[in-house]
Parts: C-alpha cells; structure tokens; sequence
C-alpha cells in the first residue's frame, strides 16, 4: 500500500511537471529569454525555497542547515549549474521537436544517467542482485523511449513541411535530436546533485520532506545557468524592453509563476513518494527513472492533445502505444523481484 501511495505521489507531480510548458502558450509578447527567465524565478528560486523551508524543524533555520554542511551543499549547487545547461537545452529541444518528442529524448537520456551514475558511483554492482534489476528496468525504460523516438521518426517522415510548422512551428529534427541528447545527459546531473546533497537531511525532519534543501541548492545553481544565459540573450536580441511591457505583467507573470509550480511539483512529489519506500531497496534507487518514465508518458498525451501527432498514420500511433505501454512497464518491473 505504501508503494502505491508513493508511486501515486510521484506520478501527480510528473504530471504537473509535464504540464508546465502548457501555461507558457499563454504568454504574451515576450521573447523566450524573456518568459524562460521569469518562469524560471519562479520554478528553480521560489517554489523550491518554499519546499525547502518545510523541511526546517523548529527552532532551526534553512541558512543553519546549509552553512552546517557547505561541501554537500555547494556540490549540490555545482551539479545544478551543470544540470542547468541541460535545463537550457531542455527547452530548446521543445522547440524543435515539440513536447512529445522533444521530452521523450531527452528525459530517455536523463531517466538512465541519472540512474545509473548515483548506483556507480555507490559501488553498486550492475551485473548481479539489486544492480541487474535496476540495469534491466534502465533498459526496458530506453527501449520503450526508443520505441516512442521511432514513432516521432515516423510522423516526421510522413508530414508535409507545411504539417510539421503547424505541429511546431520551429521543426528542426536532426537539430533537434543532438540538443535533446545533450540535455538529457546533462540534466542526469540534477539526480547527482539529489546524491551529493544527501548530508543536508536532518534526523529531526519529517520524513516527507528531508530532500528538499538539497533540492533547493541544486535548482539555485540551474537557476545561475539560466539566469546568465537568458540575460545575455536579452542583450545579443535587445530584448530587455520586454520587461517594461507593463501592460503584460499581470498576464505573463500569472503564466510563469503557474509554469514554475507545475515544473517544480515533479520534485516536491519525488521527494515526498520515495519516502513511502523502503531505504535501500532497488525502488528507491529506481525512483528517478520512474519520475523520468512517467514524464514521458504524461509529455505524450499532452503532445497527443496539442494535436501534436495530427496528421500520423495509424501505423505510427500504435507505435507510439507500444512505447507507452513499455514504460509504464518499466514502472512495474522493479516491484516483481
């Protein structure tokens, strides 16, 4: 029962997360430096120091936690400048590929190295017990994004030009590929920073809520990334005026600040789930690859209801449909053992 609480917990808040580019359609006039930095205060500063601070027990503060372990804490905050360089390209990869197919590779890529390396670099062996299980369910998740990757392969073949700028207006798939791959290894970084942040979890916190000050650092140093690309971007486009459109604050700000909690709802629910998991076993060490999976799933149904696969035949559909169904195979596979 605790299992399914846990899995429940953490598939709402990938379905938020897969979400959060929804709201981001409604911003109006702005560049996408612009918005991608104003939903970015919101999903990497905010809303995660809000979670942060839940886990703070009282008489304590968030600034004594950190400061009490500033190696775990500024390794936290390293990997998540690397993490954000995969952010940045995260989105990017929307863009060209749209959110079904863009999400699926790059979150692929990141469901296995955000695995498989924090199991590394613990001594796990990947060839015998627990490690061959957790190996095997990273397999079957690439396989089925695989499979969903073919499916985005074959829409693409089967669209006119004209089809595929009205799925995604900037289409670009060989472009799209390489800078989704780069995301989601890059973005496997912000599972390492879960890892290093680890000595940040007080004994006196709830349950709930320990991973959530390591979480606040490692989207702190994402948000550096970000923040200094966006804003150079805003110089080299000479796009700064957008921020002195008055008129489209109450909008834009509304649409950010809703794309941010949706964003960051993935995490806050990956950390309150696996805290209905036993410590140790191989469904914690496979929590990130479930996050990962179900995003993918959620991303396709948004790309379905975006009429992001207009126009595919029926062949391609069921393709997508086998991909699914593998992932959400893969969700299962570690509880059989």
């Amino acid at each position: 029962m605790n299992i399914f609480i846990g899995l429940l917990v953490i598939a709402l808040g990938s379905f938020g997360q897969s979400s959060s580019y929804v709201p981001i359609k409604r911003v109006k006039g702005w560049s996408w430096e612009s918005f991608w930095l104003t939903q970015g205060v919101f999903a990497w500063l905010v809303f995660p120091l809000l979670g942060a601070l839940l886990a703070v027990p009282e008489g304590r503060t968030l600034f004594e936690i950190i400061s009490a372990k500033p190696e775990a804490a500024w390794s936290a905050a390293g990997f998540g400048v690397l993490w954000g360089i995969g952010g940045l390209t995260f989105g990017l990869s929307m863009r060209y590929l749209g959110v079904a197919l863009g999400q699926s590779l790059a979150l692929g890529t990141c469901a296995a190295f955000g695995t498989l390396f924090p199991a590394i670099l613990a001594g796990t062996d990947l060839f015998s017990g627990k490690g061959l299980i957790l190996l095997l369910g990273v397999c079957i998740t690439l396989a089925g994004i695989a499979v969903i990757g073919y499916a985005g392969s074959l829409r693409s073949r089967n669209l006119t030009e004209e089809e595929r700028n009205a799925a995604v207006k900037e289409f670009a798939l060989t472009k799209g590929l390489a800078v989704a791959l780069l995301a989601g290894v890059m973005s496997a970084c912000f599972a390492l920073g879960l890892n290093a942040g680890v000595p940040l979890q007080l004994e006196e916190s709830a349950d709930l809520y320990k991973t959530l000050p390591a979480t606040f650092m490692v989207t702190c140093g994402g948000f550096l990334t970000n923040a200094v690309y966006c804003l150079y971007q805003n110089a080299k486009n000479k796009t700064f005026s957008d921020y002195g459109k008055i008129g489209l604050w109450p909008n834009n700000l509304l649409y950010c600040a809703l794309a941010g909690i949706l964003w960051y709802s993935q995490f806050f629910g990956l950390g309150i789930g696996t805290s209905f998991f036993e410590p140790g076993s191989v469904l914690m060490s496979f929590a990130w690859c479930i996050l990962m999976s179900l995003n993918v799933v959620f991303s396709n149904v948004w790309g379905i209801l975006l009429k992001e696969w207009k126009g595919s035949s029926s062949s391609t559909i069921v393709v997508l449909i086998v991909g699914l169904a593998v992932l959400i195979f893969s969700l299962i596979f570690p509880n059989l053992f």
